[in-house]
């Protein structure tokens, strides 16, 4: 599964300013170009990452989950994920970033922590 293709859908908001990716398979080392470009080509205020069907993340996926944070902190805009499993948020916890992020349980959660 680690070499398994992670797909990005990108799904319009509920608001103007508000940025949704539904990712799909792992966050590992082989997918995380793709998911760097698609995370650096919007601007939007706020930016909520849907990880329902998101198994794992190993150290590369979540180095890129670290940087997709910090520029979006830099830039004052927010960063949601939304339906993190217990696995990927066990890795966010052993390596001690998972304070970096909100963390909610539907997208339509995270759309109104947004607003």
């Amino acid at each position: 599964m680690p070499d398994s293709q992670l797909l990005i859908e990108e799904i319009p908001g509920s608001r103007e300013g508000i940025r949704i990716l539904r990712l799909s398979g792992p966050l590992t080392l082989p997918n995380i170009f793709g998911f760097q470009a698609k995370v650096r080509a919007g601007n939007t205020r706020a930016l909520i990452m849907d990880f329902t069907d998101v198994p794992l993340a190993d150290s590369a996926g979540i180095g890129a989950l670290v940087g997709a944070y910090v520029t979006h902190h830099k830039d004052g805009r927010s960063l949601g994920l939304v339906g993190v499993n217990q696995r990927v948020h066990h890795a966010l916890e052993v390596t001690r970033v998972e304070n970096f992020f909100r963390f909610f349980g539907t997208v339509a959660e995270a759309e109104q922590a947004a607003a």
